[in-house]
């Protein structure tokens, strides 16, 4: 070993020159002379050697320094090299360490014998000075290969971290944020006397796009609105704050569904009601948005319904005899088409029928046989017609999960309930049903 250590010495006198940050080296033989020759040449190469005369002491050193470059000789008393390599792998250390043997015996199996053992390169004595400064090379690309990869798993480390800090604050504040949806529904149940008005919101992640409600035009009449905004998520919840805001009754000079007529506050027709908001959203909220409505006028004395439907799905009517059925005209979405033209439908509703308004989030929702769809709102409704107000509504939701095979729905659930009970005077009276109303 000492005369190839000498022949690297005058083959590169100035390779010190070639490297560039000093990176630690322990030299690892129990010949003093030869460990001291590879140890020289190494320092004038640049690299800081540390030395150990056995693998023990070798495996102390380690211990407590990360050294970069290991280059022990096979054959040593007490702990050989391939026992040290072993011990040395099994250290815990941030960064690699590339590990070299030196050995006189070139057999394919001892050179399996160093690799499992965990080996990176070897070294057949007597060492050739070309071969051992290329086995050095390698050894310092694949440490700097080691290193730049550390250094981006850092990098993705820390953005992760920043990633995961971003994420929970988005995550705090939509939190928040449906807390404030919910309280546009701030009761689920209404009495007005003569009908009851149930209502259900059920957006598919923190923050929806449905939104339902009711409010007192005059001492004898009440408006119902079902709105779906296109979408989910924040855009679609802002959208839906800023509709609560035109059906209010608490300022109804802001309300589009009601207007004054000298000292009276009185109704827009519900045709007029979406005709006017078709042309707010374009020409004034001039968003990416559109949205389904459907609004429904309702005289509390006579049961006298007029209604509009804007490519919200059909309502349901459910007669106290058991006859089920659609009513409504279909229409285009809001905010979609500038001169769109709605029509509004009328009918009457007799003591103990049932309007349902449902989403597209019930019509819509998938199963094993496909979406449920109106037929399958309609089997659903008939099926709870024993339940009333919130509880019908909560029971079609159970049905819809049996439905979709899971509580987990892919889009939100809203819907309004109207359970008519009739003035003391009212009678059961003929209805005006759409061409979309099914035999039963």
């Amino acid at each position: 070993m000492g005369d190839s250590v000498l022949n690297v010495a005058r083959e590169f006198p100035q390779a010190a020159a070639l490297v560039g940050a000093a990176r630690q080296v322990l030299v690892v033989d129990d010949s003093r002379a030869q460990r001291h020759l590879v140890a020289v040449q190494l320092r004038r190469w640049g690299y800081d050697v540390v030395e150990a005369a056995t693998g023990d002491a070798a495996l102390s050193l380690c211990a407590a320094t990360a050294f970069d470059i290991v280059i022990s000789d096979w054959m040593m008393p007490g702990m050989t090299g391939p026992d040290f390599c072993r011990a040395f792998r099994a250290l815990p250390r941030d960064g690699y360490g590339y590990f070299i043997l030196l050995t006189s015996n070139s057999e394919k199996g001892a050179i399996a014998d160093g690799l499992e053992a965990g080996a990176d390169d070897f070294l057949t004595k007597p060492v050739a000075a070309a071969e051992m400064r290329a086995r050095l090379r390698a050894g310092e690309r694949i440490l700097g290969m080691q290193a730049e990869l550390v250094e981006k798993n850092r990098e993705i480390g820390a953005k992760m971290h920043e990633l995961r800090c971003v994420h929970d604050s988005l995550d705090r504040d939509l939190i928040e944020a449906r807390k404030l949806q919910q309280t546009l529904v701030r009761e689920r149940h209404h009495d007005f006397g003569s009908g009851t008005v149930s209502l259900l919101v059920r957006p598919s992640g923190h923050v929806g796009g449905d939104l339902v409600g009711v409010f007192r035009i005059d001492a004898t009449r009440i408006a119902l609105y079902a709105v779906d905004v296109s979408g989910h998520g924040v855009a679609a919840a802002m959208m839906t704050a800023r509709l609560a805001g035109l059906f209010s009754s608490n300022v109804p000079e802001q309300n589009i569904a009601l207007m004054r007529d000298g000292d009276q506050i009185t109704a827009r027709p519900p045709h007029e009601v979406a005709t006017r908001l078709n042309r707010m959203m374009i020409d004034e909220f001039r968003v990416d948005q559109y949205l389904t409505l459907a609004f429904a006028e309702i005289d509390l004395t006579t049961g006298r319904v007029r209604l509009v439907q804007a490519g919200h799905p059909h309502p349901v009517l459910l007669r106290q005899a058991g006859f089920v059925g659609t009513v409504g005209e279909g229409g285009f979405p809001i905010g979609l088409l500038p001169d769109a033209e709605y029509r509004s439908v009328e009918f009457r509703m007799a003591p103990g029928d049932r309007l349902l308004i449902p989403s597209d989030g019930f019509t819509e929702c998938p199963g094993a046989t496909g979406d449920l769809g109106e037929a399958g709102m309609i089997r659903l409704l008939r099926g709870k017609a024993a339940l009333a107000g919130p509880d019908l509504l909560d029971g079609l939701v159970d049905d819809l999960a049996i439905h979709a095979g899971g509580a987990d729905f892919g889009d939100d659930l809203s819907a309004v309930l109207f359970d008519y009970r009739g003035a003391p005077d009212s009678a059961a009276a003929s209805i005006a049903l759409s061409p979309s109303f099914p035999n039963s």
